[in-house]
């Protein structure tokens, strides 16, 4: 009979895949276990409507976290193998994931415990610039996934990204049903078990250097970044080939790999999807920073914090629970 993880093992990985990104701290997954294989689920009860009208950020934090999985079961010695939407019939199942025994290498240990150190870090970052080297491999990360990560380096494209950024924040800012759902995710006490804790966000300032990030709430982050030192944030555009269901789910797997190698390289690191929710910015995102070659899936910034900067706490997760069960219960 062919060895399978203990519901121990799987439990733990589950509540370490639980740690990925995701829209809104929304975690808007389902872990189910089978007799021999896992499986995830969507929580279409956590769509963010507003937001995310066509869940394209529901099905990139969903892809996050069975990369964070595929990891975690690395580290502790199983190999995964994962089916991608098996059942037609069932949307909202997302992933089968099968196993079988295989020693951990240096890497999937590493990768595994950038996951409890990786932040989405919205303050400023420092001057000091990211080694081309360093980008380079970030987007090899990517292309180990079939996606393209694509270093916003050249100006023209920088100009295009940021202007798209800014678009995307006035478009929303100018929708109340936006308004009052990020309203409902955003600035809350640091004890409840999801949305973004306003423990987690920059009081103040919400434009570093070109960037303008999303305006979350009632912040009460100190930014300890100078704010006469330029910021040297790296705009890094994730693409994929199309623009499918699958293709969204199996992006946020080279995302979350990405995320973590840059919180190993201690990177600071901010996933950027609201320029991407916006139709119209998504699309200038495609044709003018793109060249109309790939579907921009996500934006990361990357950056270094000021040597000063205390670590960011942890955001809250939901109870294991909450989340992991067995399947036909």
């Amino acid at each position: 009979m062919m060895a399978t993880p203990d519901l121990q093992t799987l439990r733990a990985a589950v509540a370490l895949a639980a740690r990925a990104p995701s829209i809104h701290n929304s975690q808007p997954w389902r872990w189910l276990h089978g007799t021999t294989s896992l499986h995830l689920y969507a929580d279409a009860a956590r769509l963010l409507p507003a937001t995310d009208p066509d869940g394209r950020d529901l099905m990139l934090s969903c892809g996050a976290a069975l990369h964070h999985l595929q990891v975690t079961m690395a580290a502790s010695g199983w190999a995964t193998h994962v089916h991608r939407l098996p059942n037609p019939n069932q949307p909202d199942h997302l992933a089968a994931v099968d196993f079988r025994p295989r020693e951990p290498s240096r890497d999937d240990i590493a990768l595994a415990a950038a996951i409890q150190r990786r932040r989405t870090d919205r303050r400023r970052y420092t001057s000091w610039p990211v080694p081309a080297e360093l980008l380079a491999d970030l987007a090899r990360t990517a292309g180990t996934f079939g996606a393209v990560l694509m270093p916003t380096t050249e100006p023209d494209d920088r100009y295009q990204l940021v202007r798209a950024l800014a678009e995307a924040s006035t478009r929303q800012e100018a929708d109340l049903a936006y308004a009052a759902e990020l309203a409902a995710w955003a600035g809350r006490s640091p004890f409840v078990a999801e949305g973004v804790p306003a423990t987690n966000i920059p009081a103040g300032e919400r434009r570093h250097g070109d960037t303008t990030m999303r305006a979350f709430p009632n912040g009460q982050l100190t930014d300890p970044g100078d704010r006469w030192e330029d910021d040297a944030g790296e705009l890094l555009v994730l693409a994929t080939a199309t623009d499918t269901t699958e293709s969204r789910l199996r992006a946020g797997e080279p995302m979350s790999s990405v995320l973590l190698w840059a919180t190993d390289f201690r990177m600071a690191t901010c996933p950027l999807s609201q320029v991407l929710e916006v139709e119209a910015t998504r699309d200038l995102v495609r044709d003018r920073v793109l060249d109309g070659f790939g579907v921009p899936q996500i934006v990361l910034r990357v950056g270094w914090a000021p040597v000063n900067t205390a670590p960011l706490p942890a955001t809250p997760r939901r109870p294991i629970d909450d989340i992991f069960g067995r399947q036909g219960q």
